[in-house]
Order: structure tokens, then C-alpha cells, then sequence
């Protein structure tokens, strides 16, 4: 959906860009930040190097690399706060979410960011640098800022959903006022790419189906707006996924994960359809999506979508190196792709 049918550049990308940002905001010398962080091309190469279909993950991953960078002022004095802290939650009930926020503020505080910002300013591409010179590790003080969920102490989570929903949509999603961002939500920026004409041409001797790593409210949101739900039959998302995830983990004890690259959605849609097809193709735009296409069960071939990105030969060469059996730049190449065989 996103890249291919939805242009996210400005809505989920950015988002990501200033949930980092803000993570940031109360450490000493934040204002020293570049603005932008880092450019779209920069962040979209970083997502390309595998695992982070999920933007809320993606955000997570760059603030740990990025914390390499920030320099404590009293470590001794953030150790006691978090102590205190995981005393708190083990002894009595208070209220969790508040308490993060301002740990995490206080915390903050106690960070000086100024090396950071050099990094950034002095780098083109500052993540392309990092993902290629350092291993991706968790931090353990930013996993304490990315545990739970919205409302319950998820701070990361909580800045992205804030930023790309928007006040009024944020409080009717999860019930609570938001507590950072009060304006137009991120996702009011988005804009459909695919054309109507051509659905209706491709839907013709086609099954269309939607596989993303969306939440259902968010992809419903955006189908509903750009009236481009009546074209698929089927549509999964993360909610799919995670149902699904807790029912196994129900039945055997196992934690499994079925989001890309795992084949999950795409099994779940050929085995949900009753028609005969000649084949199966899924189109994205990142590299986990190749993966899931060449994992697959019904043996679907994956068609790499290059257009909008910023820097085409190097998602070309990812998306061939993840196992692309095709690569299109306009959706008209599609028509040839799966021209069924006489």
C-alpha cells in the first residue's frame, strides 16, 4: 500500500523524522539539531536494509543508533531514577503513562546532544553511514521508552501516532487527548499514486488484493479517502497479523512475528481465493516485500515498484538483491508482467 498505492513520503516518512526529533527535544544542546534531522533519501535507504516494514520499529532503530552519539552528564544519577522507577512499577499502582512521560523527560535532560548534531550536520547521510559501520543494537534505555502501547508508556510509539494522526484522530482512535503534538495529523498529507483508470483497467481479468503493514483504521482511512476500496477484494493488515500472532502464541506458548518479510498475508490471500489464476504478484517498493513474495506458498512473483524514490539505482539494486523477479517505474509495465499465456 504505502509506496506503491498510497505516496507516504510526506506523512509516514516525516513522521518518523520528527518522532526522532522529539525524542530528542528536552536533551542539553537540542536546539543544535539539524532541521531536517535527515533527508527522505537517507531514511529511505536505511529502511531498505531489511526488518523495518514497521515504522514505529523504524523510529525505534534510529533512535538507538543515534544514542551512540549522545553524551551522558550524570550517569550515576539516570541509574537511580530508573531504579526507582522499576521499584515503582513492582511495588504499587500509579499511573503508568504519566510517570514515563516525565521520567523521559527528566531523563533527557541529563543528555547532551551537542555530538549528535555534529554527526548529522557533517554527514550526508548520516544513517547510510551508521547501518553500514555499526551493528544494529537495542538500547536498553531507549527499549524503557518503547515497551507497552499507546496510553501505557509506549513514548515512541505514542510521538509517531500523535504526529501522523492528529489531534482529532488520535482521540477518537485510542480515547486520550494527546500529550505532545495538538495539530493536523501527518496523514492529511498523503496522495494517492496509482490512477483510477488504470485499476479499472487492471481489475478487468485481475483478483486485487491489499497485503500491508498497516493498522486496519489507518489503511481503511486512506482507502475510504481516495475512494480506492472498491478495488480489492481482499485487504490485510497488521491487525491480521498480530491476531494471528496471539492465537499461536495461545496454542503453543511460541512468539512468532508475521509481519514482512514473514509470506503470512500473502498465504492468507492465495488461500482465500476460490477463482483459477494463472499467477500470483505482489507489488512493493522494499525489499521485506520481495522477501515475502519469493517465501510464499503459491510461489508469488515479486515486481519491485521503483517510482517515487528519491534514489531509483539504489532501490533497484536492493530490491533485485531481495529477489525482484521484475522492476517497474510506471504501473502500465504491469499490464505485460502478468499478460496471462495463450
Amino acid at each position: 500500500m504505502d509506496g506503491v498505492i498510497i505516496d507516504v513520503s510526506g506523512s509516514y516518512r516525516d513522521t518518523v523524522r520528527e518522532t526522532v526529533r522529539l525524542f530528542f527535544n528536552k536533551a542539553l544542546s537540542s536546539e543544535r539539531l539539524p532541521d531536517p534531522l535527515f533527508s527522505l533519501e537517507d531514511l529511505g535507504e536505511f529502511k531498505q536494509s531489511g526488518g523495518l516494514n514497521n515504522d514505529w520499529d523504524l523510529s525505534f532503530w534510529i533512535i538507538c543508533l543515534l544514542f551512540s552519539f549522545v553524551k551522558t552528564l550524570n550517569t550515576k544519577h539516570i541509574q537511580m531514577i530508573l531504579q526507582e522507577h522499576r521499584s515503582s512499577r513492582q511495588g504499587h499502582g500509579f499511573d503508568q503513562d504519566q510517570t514515563l512521560w516525565l521520567l523521559h523527560e527528566e531523563i533527557m535532560s541529563l543528555f547532551d546532544v551537542k555530538d549528535l548534531a555534529d554527526f548529522l550536520r557533517s554527514e550526508r547521510k548520516p544513517l547510510t553511514t551508521l547501518v553500514k559501520s555499526r551493528e544494529r543494537r537495542k538500547n536498553k534505555l531507549v527499549e524503557t521508552f518503547y515497551e507497552g502501547d499507546v496510553g501505557s508508556g509506549n513514548i515512541i510509539k505514542q510521538i509517531f501516532q500523535e504526529l501522523y494522526l492528529g489531534k482529532g484522530l488520535f482521540k477518537s482512535i485510542y480515547g486520550i487527548p494527546p500529550t505532545i503534538y495538538k495539530a493536523d495529523g501527518y496523514i492529511k498529507r498523503e496522495k494517492p499514486i496509482v490512477r483510477q483508470d488504470f485499476l479499472d483497467a487492471l481489475l478487468e481479468e485481475n483478483i486485487l488484493a491489499i497485503a500491508t503493514g498497516r493498522p486496519k483504521i489507518e489503511a481503511d482511512y486512506a482507502l475510504k479517502l481516495f475512494d480506492l476500496r472498491k478495488y480489492f477484494s481482499i485487504v490485510l493488515t497488521l491487525d491480521d497479523c498480530i491476531k494471528e500472532e496471539k492465537r499461536i502464541l495461545k496454542k503453543t506458548g511460541q512468539i512468532t512475528s508475521l509481519v514482512k518479510p514473514s509470506p503470512y498475508m500473502l498465504d492468507t490471500i492465495s488461500g482465500s481465493i476460490k477463482n483459477k489464476v494463472c499467477g500470483f504478484y505482489y507489488i512493493g517498493d522494499m525489499p521485506d516485500d520481495m522477501i515475502a513474495a519469493s517465501r510464499s506458498k503459491a510461489g508469488f512473483k515479486g515486481v519491485g515498484f521503483l517510482s517515487p524514490s528519491p534514489d531509483q539505482t539504489i532501490l533497484r539494486n536492493n530490491l533485485l538483491k531481495a529477489g525482484a523477479d521484475y522492476i517497474i517505474d510506471c504501473f502500465k509495465e504491469l499490464f505485460d508482467i502478468i499478460k496471462p499465456e495463450k
